[in-house]
């Protein structure tokens, strides 16, 4: 860890100066601040506020509707959290950004690069629903871009992912997922672009169909335990045959 990026931790707020370039497709962003779980992004207008249990998401704050949203819907039976909260965490979050980027100058914090992952949900059945997950961890800044392709195709139904979550290390992981029907006639990719990358990375998936058996070996295995079978019951016949002879009544009798 830099010393930069360890002073801000120390302060719990991060900050990063990218400059942005490219089309209007390409991720933009000027600074990111985070604050505990309450992240402020300077790009968006608002940033997130997540809420986190054992590594998982609890609960985030929708901030345009100001409304909690739980990533269980029964856990809202069991406890509440005012969005209100969310807000006033963000607005501070923003603030200390604010100061931070005047008395760091600027500078800006160390490109991570993130490291991709695919795979199902569940073991895979040809047409058997399905989902498969993206899971991009290691992501520092967190600023990322996570599309799906079939074919080369880009996918936006069926498709979701959820809010950064923290690691032990402050940065980030992020999972994305989409249902889908296995075919041994489509191959996906997870497609992510992010500044620790110099171009998108792609994480290749296709189902593993199992080559046909063939059922020569089973045919030549069959036929020859029939012939065995046969000859063995040539030869017992024989033998039987053999036995009753030699041991009938004979035909000359012997003295009285």
């Amino acid at each position: 860890m830099t010393p930069s990026r360890a002073l801000i931790l120390g302060i719990l707020a991060l900050t990063t100066a990218l400059s942005p370039c490219g089309g209007q497709d390409d991720i933009q962003a000027d600074h990111v601040g985070l604050y505990g779980l309450n992240l402020y992004q300077s790009h968006q207008p608002n940033g997130q506020y997540t809420m986190e249990f054992d590594d998982d998401e609890l609960f985030y704050v929708d901030l345009d509707k100001k409304e909690t949203i739980w990533r269980i819907p029964e856990f809202a039976q069991l406890r509440s959290f005012d969005p209100q909260g969310g807000l006033q965490e963000i607005a501070v979050a923003k603030y200390n950004l604010d100061i931070l980027i005047k008395e760091t100058n600027s500078t800006p914090a160390a490109n991570e690069v993130p490291e991709v992952t695919v795979f199902p949900k569940s073991p895979v059945l040809l047409g058997q629903p399905n989902v498969l997950i993206c899971l991009v961890n290691n992501i520092f800044p967190p600023v990322i871009n996570i599309t799906w392709l079939r074919n080369s195709k880009s996918v936006t139904e069926g498709v979701y992912e959820t809010s950064f979550l923290s690691n032990s290390d402050h940065s980030f992981h992020k999972m994305a997922y989409l249902t889908f029907i296995p075919s041994d006639d489509d191959i996906y990719d997870c497609r992510v672009e992010h500044w620790g990358l110099e171009e998108p990375a792609l994480k290749h998936w296709e189902p593993e169909v199992p080559a046909p058996v063939s059922e020569l070996p089973e045919t030549v295995v069959c036929a020859l335990g029939l012939s065995v079978g046969i000859v063995g019951i040539v030869v017992g016949t024989v033998f039987i045959i053999q036995g009753l002879r030699s041991g009938g009544p004979s035909r000359h009798p012997g003295p009285l």
